[in-house]
């Protein structure tokens, strides 16, 4: 009988956290192809790509994801998938007149431009909280909808990002019924952000669970359990068929009061999938699992482990 295999993802930056939190935060180029490609050789076959500029502040400049990009594919073939979110601060946020904030949409669709196979689809609108500002991070269906179809016309795979059982049964089910998802949906649930994200739930087995249930028919998922709550999310998912997905971006600790790497968290993951009987699915085999291999979109070169 074959040994089950899981998809690990590693998120090596984010959008929202700066050194001054954890310094081994990767945000140049050069710092977050350095983990990826170690991250890769521990275990990982996915890696989710949040683009800084130089200043460290969030960007989804398509010039930037490339160099990340070819500097990873030049020494890997783990499976890039680009952020189409961005961040709180950088481009990709502005201030509206009267006051508010507001991340901006056409600053957000640039990340869909640098070639990867795979990029964030946050088919949700949320108020952010952070560093003292509310940030309106607008998606209604109609932006939704030209973001999957300008995907879909690029050859790209979404990543359809969740973060309430709502955003599963509207947003989600809704444009993969419309055809915006040709093959196997992939869905990853992020859990324990509700401090900062109106409407996000707290992770709990229950929830988890219920956001499972709710899956479009067909579709495979991971979970991105946000600070503490990230072993214990990424177990449930795999006990629940699921995938996996650590770093950084999610979690700044590796225990309490104890900073991580984004190494040592791919390492930790990569143990605990092999404890308990299971085996990291290799970037060929996570293409296979995603569709991606049948899919028309970008066929870069790369690197063979």
């Amino acid at each position: 009988m074959a040994t089950p295999k899981v998809i690990i993802t590693i998120a090596p930056t984010g959008g929202m956290a700066g050194k001054h939190q954890n310094p081994n935060l990767p945000t140049q180029p050069d710092e977050i192809a350095r983990d990826v490609i170690d991250c890769w050789n521990a275990g990982a076959s996915v890696v989710a790509i949040h683009a800084r500029r130089p200043d460290d502040l969030a960007t989804c400049n398509p010039e930037i994801y490339r160099d990340i990009n070819s500097r990873i594919r030049a020494r890997s073939d783990i499976i890039i998938n680009n952020s189409t979110g961005g961040g709180v601060s950088g481009d990709v946020v502005h201030q509206l007149p009267g006051g508010e904030w507001e991340t901006k949409w056409s600053e957000r669709m640039k990340g869909i431009d640098a070639g990867a196979e795979m990029c964030t689809l946050d088919a949700t609108t949320v108020n952010l909280v952070f560093d003292g500002k509310e940030i309106m991070f607008n998606s209604p269906p109609s932006k939704n909808r030209e973001l999957a179809t300008a995907m879909q016309a690029r050859g790209i795979k979404p990543e359809w990002e969740v973060f309430s059982p709502t955003h599963l049964v509207q947003d989600v089910s809704t444009l993969i019924a419309e055809g915006l998802d040709n093959d196997v949906p992939y869905v990853n649930m992020v859990l324990n952000i509700h401090r900062g994200f109106q409407g996000a739930m707290p992770y709990s087995p229950k929830t988890l669970q219920f956001m499972v249930d709710l899956l479009p028919k067909g579709a495979i998922f991971g979970v991105s359990g946000i600070g503490p709550a990230q072993l214990p999310a990424s177990i449930q998912s795999i006990l629940l068929g699921g995938h996996a997905r650590t770093g950084l971006e999610d979690n700044l600790y590796y225990a309490h009061g104890e900073l991580a790497t984004n190494q040592r968290l791919t390492e930790r993951l990569v143990r605990i999938v092999r404890d308990m009987g299971y085996e990291p699915a290799t970037p060929t085999e996570a293409r296979d699992m995603l569709g991606l291999s049948r899919m028309s979109g970008p066929k870069p070169e790369f690197a063979i482990r």
